[in-house]
């Protein structure tokens, strides 16, 4: 049964939350931002090669971070890489890559990964990808994985399953976007609602019929090359139509209106790694839960903040409390940790003054 299932690892994205460490020319996915000691599109690999074949381990990313791919993942096969030639979101992406793998086989199951997640619990990991492959094999079904929630979180999308249903795999009733914090916490209360995690598992066939229904303008664009993947034309084709795609998600363009859409919320250790805060929230803290990565550093009458060094120099920080502190070779970030859903837009005006030589 193994060999019918293939992984795509979605790589193409900047991690703008994560600035200052990522940056435009080397995106989150390419750091060792939790100190593991392999960076995270190296760990989501090595991840799957566990129960996967390695020539089924696709990867699909900006043109931009095709070298960077290549050198991340040593011994990947080059032609294992989908490059696209410009951003356009998850669904274009998506239906780029189940078109090119439709061909090997249309009937295989495609887990598609972020590659910049990190999974703790491996094995349990691979018991429920199992039992999600086989659902989706027999039932036609399109599979999310969700994350039961421990705190109100507002930087995650939530799925609502029908109340009282406690089957191991449940249809999903609705998908909601990151809610305020009210709705965040009717959500942990409410006890039917989980995280959407961004880990999907659906059959090729399924998934290129949805775009088809759901989404025509992406399947109209992409389909004329149909005839083309995987030839020597395919290069040329995609970098000529890819870019004329809608620039929408994929739970947008297909999840949120498909019928046959179930969840198996889960337990796997999970953490998106979207944010400072969530790696705050995975990280060893001290007496005063700071968690500092960072060697070394003196911290006096500093509390639930989390620092971080990339370089050699001591840091020495006095009467912080809940801050992120992270210190780069050519930029430091002193923010509190309750407005880091605002970096993204921070970037955006150090853009317009012309600095975007540190982005």
């Amino acid at each position: 049964q193994d060999d019918v299932w293939g992984v795509l690892i979605m790589a193409g994205g900047v991690g703008s939350r994560f600035w200052p460490a990522s940056r435009e020319h080397m995106p989150k996915q390419f750091l060792d931002i939790a100190g593991t000691g392999k960076t995270l599109i190296q760990a989501t690999y090595d991840r799957f090669a566990q129960f996967v074949p390695v020539d089924n381990i696709f990867i699909i990313t900006h043109d931009f971070y095709r070298e960077q791919t290549i050198h991340a993942i040593p011994g990947v096969n080059s032609r294992n890489i989908i490059c696209e030639p410009t951003r356009n979101n998850t669904a274009a992406s998506v239906a780029l890559a189940s078109m090119k793998l439709s061909k090997y086989d249309p009937e295989a199951v495609c887990i598609v990964a972020p590659a910049d997640h990190i999974i703790q619990k491996e094995d349990e990991f691979k018991r429920v990808m199992t039992l999600a492959v086989e659902h989706a094999t027999l039932n036609h079904s399109m599979i999310t994985l969700s994350i039961q929630p421990t705190r109100p979180d507002t930087g995650y999308g939530y799925i609502e399953f029908e109340k009282g249903d406690i089957a191991p795999i449940r249809k999903v009733k609705s998908f909601r976007e990151k809610p305020d914090l009210d709705s965040a916490q009717h959500y942990l209360a409410a006890g039917n609602f989980a995280w959407n995690s961004g880990l999907f598992i659906w059959r090729l066939d399924d998934i290129i019929s949805a775009f088809k229904q759901y989404s025509p303008q992406i399947y109209h664009v992409l389909s004329k090359g149909d005839h083309l993947y995987n030839s020597d034309r395919e290069i040329e084709f995609i970098k000529n139509e890819y870019p004329l795609t809608e620039k929408i998600s994929v739970d947008y363009a297909i999840l949120e209106k498909a019928e046959n859409v179930y969840t198996i919320p889960c337990d796997i250790g999970w953490s998106d790694l979207g944010t400072w805060n969530s790696l705050f929230e995975i990280s060893e803290k001290d007496e005063n839960h700071n968690a500092v990565l960072s060697n070394p550093a003196y911290l006096e009458d500093t509390h639930q903040s989390l620092i971080i060094s990339k370089t050699e120099k001591l840091l020495v920080i006095k009467g912080l409390v809940d801050f992120i502190v992270v210190d780069t070779d050519d930029c430091l970030l002193i923010y509190p940790k309750s407005e880091e859903q605002n970096i993204k837009a921070l970037k955006e005006k150090l853009n317009r003054q012309g600095l975007d030589l540190y982005l």
